[in-house]
């Protein structure tokens, strides 16, 4: 049964592009069609697939687009997608050999969920890390859209999810966002939704810390504050605010990380006072305190250094 659209965003990933489509080739007799975004590349993406798909007797349908944005360009994907359920990938990640027919199963045997979480395996600048099981994906609907904004359960990677679509209706991913629109998108889903799991793992997670941290050095107030706002419209689907001010909290902390790692000491007090000022959990809270006892040792070790520059 063809039961699953893929959605593939990509720009100009012709370097990735095939290997992507060559592990979803095992999942022939259940995709019904791959609809790829073509987001505005400057390579050769399209045609590179084109030759792949044909090779793997896959249904590659190559929508061109001008988003120049991920959300965006699933989103022209999700309007399209003509099958019972839907799964998303990017165009440098790996689906493992199953992964499609294992979500699918435990859907029929769990009829009601409307969105099956499998386990991913992450790897770091190539090298096998951890596998990320998913936890807590039991629970009522708005019960886990809270968690899962909260961070107090496992997040999910694109690759992961298979989502009906149904459930997805016009639910759309935020677009010029600098980070996290798919947690966004994903809590929508399951304030909504009943959920199902699996332990198996079904994708592999491609993650390159340089350009991860990049998102949050570039512009961080303005990105930041983008973000929020976007992230405080997710109280109409009945997620509390003291949720949505933990996830403010999650993500300061990270950009005040990033910040501090790259020197930049006044953009990291800013956003610790910001993790600091929010709801957390013990284990944040450590974090935060032990960041700001780092970066006031470091202001502390430069002072004399400036001074001294100011005399010579």
């Amino acid at each position: 049964m063809k039961a699953v659209s893929v959605v593939i965003p990509a720009y100009n990933a012709a370097a990735t592009i095939a290997t992507t489509l060559a592990s979803l080739g095992s999942e022939a007799e259940v995709i019904g069609e791959i609809l790829l975004v073509d987001d505005a590349s400057t390579d050769n993406t399209a045609d590179v697939a084109r030759q792949a798909a044909a090779q793997l007797s896959l249904p590659l349908r190559v929508l061109p687009a001008e988003c120049r944005d991920a959300g965006g360009a699933r989103n022209v994907a999700l309007a399209q997608a003509l099958h019972p359920w839907v799964y998303l990938i990017d165009a440098d990640d790996l689906h493992l050999q199953g992964g499609l027919r294992a979500l699918l199963r435990q859907a029929e045997n769990q009829p009601k969920a409307g969105m099956i979480v499998g386990a991913y395996r992450r790897r770091v600048n190539g090298q096998d890390r951890q596998i990320k099981v998913p936890n807590g994906y039991q629970a009522a609907c708005l019960a886990n859209a809270s968690a899962y904004v909260k961070g107090d359960i496992r997040s999910v990677a694109v690759g992961s999810v298979l989502a009906s679509r149904q459930l997805i209706g016009d639910t759309r991913f935020p677009v010029g966002l600098a980070y996290d629109e798919d947690t966004l998108f994903w809590a929508r889903l399951m304030s909504k939704a009943s959920l199902a799991m699996i332990p198996q793992p079904v994708m592999v997670y491609e993650v390159s810390p340089a350009r991860s941290d990049d998102r949050f050095a570039i512009n961080p107030v303005r990105r930041f504050l983008e973000w929020r706002r976007e992230l405080r419209t997710l109280t109409d689907c009945g997620i509390p605010v003291s949720a949505l001010k933990t996830r403010e909290g999650l993500v300061a902390l990270k950009i005040a990380r990033v910040h501090y790692a790259r020197g930049d000491l006044d953009v990291a007090a800013r956003f610790l006072a910001v993790a600091a000022a929010a709801p957390k959990r013990r284990s944040e809270a450590w974090r935060c305190l032990r960041y700001r006892l780092k970066l006031a040792v470091r202001r502390r070790l430069s002072a004399p250094r400036v001074e001294l520059q100011g005399v010579l």
